[in-house]
């Protein structure tokens, strides 16, 4: 389990590693021959025009490839903007248009273990209010299992149902229905 949790952050580590390795254009790899040929330092015009020294030491490098190592973690660790996902009429499965703002709200939760999440169920004014705050506990339920499957450990989860009672769109139509029907992830 603890591999899974970490694989993500190692394969983006590694490719970053292999692509700073692997990087330069033929101007810096043809004068950097021309410099192990008599032994000088040559200064190397990069893609972007500047000057640089090709004599460049392990130290930097690998300050460098650290560096966009971080980047990499930032970027995947970074707050989805989607906090919310919606039910169909009466249910609490999970649509298959949501499975992918749950995995960006997995990948957050698993690339920092310190912070828990409140899953905040709701559903539309029909029903009866207990049916509907029954309603609302599933709906949240179902995205807590999700989570869980993906890695996510139970007690950093938190499940709150407001059924009827925080309607996201005022109305008494389907437009509004859909959108009141929905469990809000919540940091």
């Amino acid at each position: 389990m603890e591999f899974k949790k970490y694989s993500k952050t190692l394969f983006f580590g590694a490719t970053l590693a292999v692509l700073a390795g692997c990087g330069g254009n033929a101007a810096t790899q043809e004068q950097g021959s021309d410099s192990a040929s008599d032994g000088q330092v040559q200064p190397v015009v990069t893609s972007d025009g500047s000057n640089t020294d090709s004599s460049v030491n392990g130290e930097q490098m690998g300050q460098d490839t650290q560096g966009m190592q971080d980047q990499a973690a930032d970027a995947m660790a970074a707050m989805p903007e989607v906090e919310t996902v919606y039910f169909g009429f009466d249910t609490s499965a999970i649509r298959d248009d949501s499975r992918e703002v749950l995995d960006l709200h997995v990948a957050y939760l698993n690339a920092n273990p310190m912070q828990n999440v409140v899953l905040e169920g709701h559903a539309d004014e029909r029903g009866t209010r207990e049916y509907n705050n029954a309603l609302g506990e599933r709906r949240g339920n179902a995205v807590k299992s999700y989570f869980m499957v993906q890695g996510v450990s139970a007690d950093r989860i938190e499940v709150i149902s407001y059924g009827e009672e925080k309607p996201a769109v005022i109305g008494h139509n389907n437009a509004a229905w859909s959108k009141n029907r929905r469990v809000e992830i919540k940091y």
